[in-house]
């Protein structure tokens, strides 16, 4: 039974990592920034998998925030298999119109968020033995484009990180990886509602991904997922 902690996961990809790992019969703490959705979510999921989810309010830009959600979770659970770096925030503008709230904004929440919480989680993970960590960065940190300098280089940073991490601890048997998905179809895309997004990727393709590494055998360690869509946008 994996036991995990996935931030940012009231709604979008995080929600469906959440879903697929209790429907795998894991345990699941649940993380957002606001209390309400956090409690909705928990006592929908409750609903399926009694006993086997907890919530926890949190602003993963702040580490002691992320240090507080390490510790619940250990205790609620005691102790926990894998942490999901699932939080994240898009604010697209061109550089010199770009407020600097903005820019902090995603570089702490897609970056420092995602290093805050594994700060805390590592020496947990060794304690338990080993485990994972994934962290949900996307192709865009290798493909950068205009309006994007700020969620570019979080999610390329994120993916630095990960293969920097991966070599640290991968004596301790934590093994980390770093997914990067395309176009998802979730109310983060940048998208209008007469859109066409039946050719993207869905939260569950990503859930699924991480529920696969979860499984996967000990002795091989996929680092770097790369996840498209099979198809691309239909041309007009």
């Amino acid at each position: 039974m994996t036991t995990a902690v996935v931030t940012g996961s009231t709604r979008g990809i995080g929600r469906a990592i959440a879903s697929a790992i209790l429907a795998h019969d894991g345990r699941v703490m649940l993380t957002g920034r606001d209390q309400s959705s956090v409690d909705r979510v928990v006592e929908e999921m409750s609903s399926q998998a009694p006993g086997r989810v907890a919530g926890h309010v949190v602003d993963v830009r702040d580490p002691v925030g992320a240090e507080r959600l390490m510790a619940d979770a250990a205790e609620r659970f005691g102790g926990f298999d894998a942490l999901v770096n699932n939080a994240g925030v898009g604010r697209f503008a061109n550089v010199g119109d770009m407020t600097i709230d903005d820019w902090d904004s995603v570089i702490g929440t897609n970056l420092s968020g995602a290093f805050y919480c594994s700060h805390a989680a590592v020496p947990r993970l060794k304690q338990r033995g080993g485990g994972w960590i994934i962290n949900i960065s996307s192709l865009a940190g290798a493909n950068p484009f205009a309006t994007g300098a700020a969620y570019c280089a979080s999610k390329a940073g994120l993916i630095a990180f990960s293969e920097a991490l991966m070599q640290e601890v991968r004596f301790d048997n934590i093994r980390v990886s770093v997914i990067m998905p395309g176009s998802v179809a979730t109310e983060f895309s940048r998208t209008s509602k007469d859109d066409d997004v039946s050719w993207k990727l869905t939260a569950d393709d990503v859930a699924r991904v991480v529920v696969d590494l979860l499984s996967h055998p000990s002795r091989s360690l996929p680092s770097k997922v790369e996840l498209r869509p099979a198809k691309t946008k239909p041309k007009k």
